[in-house]
Parts: C-alpha cells; sequence; structure tokens
C-alpha cells in the first residue's frame, strides 16, 4: 500500500494550527497567573502598610498558592507571622523554604537566618542556638555570632560568651570586647567562690586582669577579695591602682578602702587620699568614708554642713540631722528626730542608682543592667550626685 503524501500535506497545517492554538491557551494561562499573583501580593503589601496584619497575611497566603516557588512571599510570609507572635507557623514557613532542593545557598541562609529569629523570639533558645551556629561563615555570621553571644549572657554561659566575644573581636570588626570579656572572667570568679574554689577564682580573676587591665571590676574584685582574705595591705594595692585608672568608680569601695587603710595602719595615706578625689569628686560616699579614717564627730559634722551647702540634698540634710541626733544623746528633741525619718523615707529613692540605657532603678550598683542587659550602663553616682 503506497502512502498517500497529500494527505501529509493536509495534516501539517492542521498540526500546525493545533499546536499554535494550544500554545496561546497556555500563554493566557501563564499570563493570568502572573496579573493575579502580583496583584495579591500588592494587595497583601497594602493591608500591610495599612496596618491590616490578619488580612495581609490571608493575600500574602492566596500569592504563595497562586505561586508556590516565589520565594520572596515565603519569606513575606514567615516575617508576618513572627511579628504576630505565630511562632510555630513562622518556623513551618522556613523549614519549607530549607527542604526545598533547588533552593540557592544565599537563599538557604536567608532561610536558616529566618528560623533561627523564629526560635529566639518564641523563646526556644536551645533550638535558637543551634539554628545560629549553623549560619556561621555565612553572610550572616556576624549576626549570629552576636546573637549567640546573647545567647550564652541570658543562660550565664560565661566560658561559651568568651570564646564567642574572642571570636567576634578577632574576625567581626565590630570593636573591642575585652571590657566585656573581663566582665565574664570576673562572673566566672564570683561563681567560683560561691563554690569556695578559691583557686579557680584566683584563675578566673587573672584572666580577667589580662584581657583588660585597666578595667574598673577586676580591680574592684581583687581588692575585695583580698579584703576578705585579710590581706589589706593588698586590696590598699589594688584599689589604688582603680583610684588612678578610674577615679569615678571609686566612690563604690570608698568605705572599705578606709576600713582596710584603718587595718593596715595607712589611714593617714588614705585620708588624703580621699580628701584630694573628695575635692574633685564630690559625693557623700566619699565623706562617710572621710568620716570612718577621722572619727571626730564634730569635724564630720562640719563637712557635712559645707557639703549640703555647696551640694543640696535630701541625704545630706538627712546625715546632718542624724549626726546632731547622735551628738544630743538621750536629750534629742523627738521632732526633730520625726524630722529626719521623713526626709530619709523621701530621699530613698534618690539613694538609687539609674541605667544610662534603659532607665533600671536600683539600690545596688549593677555592672550588667538586669532591664536591659547592658554591661557598664550604669553611672557609678547615685541619682541624686549626678
Amino acid at each position: 500500500m503506497e502512502f498517500d503524501f497529500q494527505w501529509l500535506l493536509l495534516g501539517l497545517p492542521i498540526a500546525f494550527a493545533l499546536g499554535w492554538m494550544a500554545s496561546r491557551i497556555d500563554l493566557r494561562q501563564w499570563k493570568r497567573d502572573q496579573r493575579e499573583s502580583p496583584r495579591a501580593y500588592f494587595k497583601g503589601l497594602n493591608l500591610l502598610l495599612n496596618e491590616q496584619q490578619d488580612k495581609a497575611i490571608d493575600a500574602f497566603i492566596e500569592a504563595v498558592q497562586q505561586d508556590p516557588d516565589t520565594s520572596d512571599l515565603h519569606f513575606a510570609l514567615g516575617n508576618l507571622f513572627r511579628r504576630r507572635g505565630e511562632y510555630e507557623r513562622a518556623v513551618r514557613v522556613h523549614q519549607h523554604l530549607l527542604n526545598r532542593a533547588d533552593l540557592p545557598s544565599t537563599e538557604r541562609d536567608r532561610a536558616q537566618h529566618g528560623l533561627a529569629q523564629d526560635y529566639m523570639k518564641a523563646g526556644l533558645f536551645d533550638r535558637a542556638e543551634e539554628a545560629w551556629k549553623a549560619l556561621e561563615g555565612t553572610a550572616f555570621d556576624t549576626e549570629a555570632r552576636l546573637a549567640l553571644l546573647t545567647l550564652h549572657e541570658r543562660s550565664r554561659d560565661w566560658r561559651a560568651a568568651v570564646e564567642d566575644a574572642q571570636k567576634l573581636e578577632r574576625g567581626s570588626g565590630t570593636g573591642s570586647y575585652a571590657p566585656r570579656i573581663a566582665h565574664y572572667w570576673c562572673e566566672l570568679a564570683v561563681e567560683a567562690d560561691a563554690r569556695q574554689q578559691a583557686s579557680d577564682a584566683d584563675e578566673a580573676l587573672r584572666k580577667a586582669r589580662e584581657a583588660a587591665p585597666q578595667a574598673a571590676r577586676p580591680l574592684v574584685l581583687a581588692g575585695e577579695r583580698e579584703r576578705a582574705a585579710g590581706r589589706h595591705a593588698q586590696a590598699l594595692e589594688c584599689w589604688r591602682t582603680l583610684l588612678a585608672a578610674h577615679p569615678d568608680a571609686f566612690a563604690l569601695v570608698a568605705r572599705d578602702y578606709a576600713s582596710s587603710a584603718n587595718a593596715a595602719g595607712e589611714s593617714a595615706r588614705a585620708l588624703i587620699e580621699l580628701q584630694e578625689l573628695y575635692g574633685r569628686m564630690p559625693s557623700l560616699d566619699l565623706l562617710a568614708a572621710i568620716g570612718m579614717l577621722e572619727p571626730d564627730a564634730a569635724a564630720q559634722r562640719q563637712r557635712v554642713a559645707e557639703h549640703l551647702v555647696r551640694h543640696p540634698s535630701l541625704s545630706a540634710a538627712r546625715e546632718l540631722l542624724r549626726l546632731r541626733i547622735a551628738a544630743r544623746g538621750n536629750t534629742a528633741d523627738d521632732e526633730v528626730a520625726h524630722i529626719e525619718a521623713a526626709i530619709t523615707h523621701a530621699a530613698k529613692p534618690l539613694q538609687r542608682y539609674r541605667c544610662a540605657a534603659c532607665g533600671f532603678e536600683a539600690h545596688n550598683y549593677f555592672w550588667q543592667c538586669p532591664g536591659c542587659l547592658s554591661w557598664d550602663s550604669y553611672p557609678t553616682q547615685r541619682l541624686e550626685d549626678l
């Protein structure tokens, strides 16, 4: 049977026409999908700008369903879930992205970064730590190391925090972390002392002073430990280094310094040093220490009275009244005593330290703010001395 080429001539135009029609149908469908996807995306963006997050999430979900391969829509949706506090849904979005085999490495790192943020916000710190560690060596390396440092500070894992800070100092170019490293070693020294492991505390304090030789806290802590051990001469040596390097912080140890000076037989020298410092940085803490070195009651009343004239404050007025009542003994006027008690009550809020970063106030001095966890954010002067 011979093949009739006429059928071929007739079939070719028909096949071409059918193919053309099919391509036009697919092209129209593709164009329609492309139009609908941006429309849903821009609708979500508009709702987001109008702070209608619930409707924005619905619009983004619609856009993702129409174009499931677009990673940017997934990132937008994941960020929205995290901002809304729907951390579980945010985690699922970023994990879905990480499970895609076709995702480029830069987008994969971005998804890992989003996942780490989800865990961090959700308070799942163990998972957040693993997620941040997976970002080391990527474009998010510095941010990951800073996040790990924050995590280890919160968990009080000071040795891990030391390693984090050392890595940041070596590779990130974000500045010196030596003062913070010194704080970590001081924390370890305090913990070792609490466990009565004096040798570990000595080693930690040595590393703190090695990390930041002129930092205030290692000098304060070293003097306190020497004084507690009865080595008053060594304590004075530590605190004199503090006086030279950080005179503004010396008021924190002024009373202990006076006590150790009396015990070591160096009262005269210490009195001269404290008087000279008071002339530059007057405070009631220094006046109290001076009174311990020169305990004459009349002289101390005169000093406090002069301080009250030059630097009026409730605490100075209270101290002067207290000294006058003590001088009168049993003949003290009850009304004066009541006035002294009222001033004492009113002065208490002004005797606090206030964090310069967040405003958290405390009666005790903190090297790290309990409120915002900032280091060295407390001025060493009390509120009424500022």
